[in-house]
């Protein structure tokens, strides 16, 4: 029995030949065009975001104020008198005839010189009592608000407004009124930046009771607007054991026009 196999082929015609290729030409002008847009959105836009991101920085200045100030002490020495009797023998006479003695002589008081001198009294372990007792205790002070006019903190400017172009900043004191010595320990400060960040610090110097520091941060890509939160924490990581941790944070609002 003879059995017949149909084997179905597909065959283009000249015109299908064409439009393929056509087609094969548009996708490739395509992909070629897609390539070139990402290569030029990526040199214009993503060096600029990460140049944002580099550039952002804390800029910080501090300044030590021990507990014990200055003293200038005036010192006067008592007034010097030598009084001269003259011949003892004479004084003290045996005979009571009256012109043999003399008379002892008066002699005016010659006040001493007067001095003046300044002593420094420094906060040195050795001005502290003998022996502290109890805990310490930081409380932090937002002082004022405003911005650095450049990347130094020295060039802090006061003001509720940061002008287009500043960086915002903060002035703000901690300090130890406790009765105990705090150890080494650190602040944290949340800046109002692009990205949310908080800020913290190296360990700082141990503090007796009645020093204090008062620091200037200033940061750059500031959210922009107005009630803008800054927060400053002592402590935050509970390193130093204190008598009241309920005064330890602070916060202040600012309006940042541009950074």
């Amino acid at each position: 029995m003879y059995k017949s196999s149909r084997m179905n082929t597909f065959h283009l015609t000249p015109a299908n030949r064409t439009v393929v290729h056509v087609l094969a030409v548009v996708g490739f002008v395509a992909l070629i065009g897609a390539s070139m847009w990402l290569a030029a959105y990526s040199t214009r836009y993503v060096p600029a975001v990460v140049g944002r991101i580099g550039s952002a920085a804390v800029y910080l200045g501090s300044l030590f104020t021990p507990a014990e100030p200055s003293l200038s002490v005036i010192s006067t020495p008592v007034a010097s008198t030598t009084i001269s009797f003259g011949d003892a023998s004479s004084t003290l006479a045996t005979t009571a005839d009256p012109v043999t003695s003399k008379p002892v002589k008066s002699v005016v008081p010659t006040a001493g010189e007067k001095t003046n001198g300044t002593y420094q009294i420094s906060g040195t372990a050795s001005a502290q009592p003998a022996v502290l007792s109890g805990f310490a205790d930081l409380v932090v002070n937002i002082d004022t608000i405003g911005y650095l006019a450049t990347s130094s903190a020295d060039s802090f400017v006061a003001n509720t407004t940061v002008p287009n172009g500043n960086r915002p900043a903060v002035r703000f004191t901690i300090k130890n009124i406790g009765t105990n010595v705090t150890g080494s320990w650190r602040f944290s400060a949340s800046i109002p930046t692009q990205t949310a960040y908080i800020y913290q610090s190296q360990p700082q110097q141990s503090l007796a009771p009645g020093d204090s520091i008062s620091y200037t941060l200033g940061f750059d890509q500031a959210n922009r607007g107005s009630e803008q939160t800054i927060s400053v924490t002592a402590n935050f990581d509970h390193t130093v054991t204190e008598s009241n941790v309920n005064n330890n944070s602070t916060s202040a609002k600012i309006t940042i026009l541009g950074s």
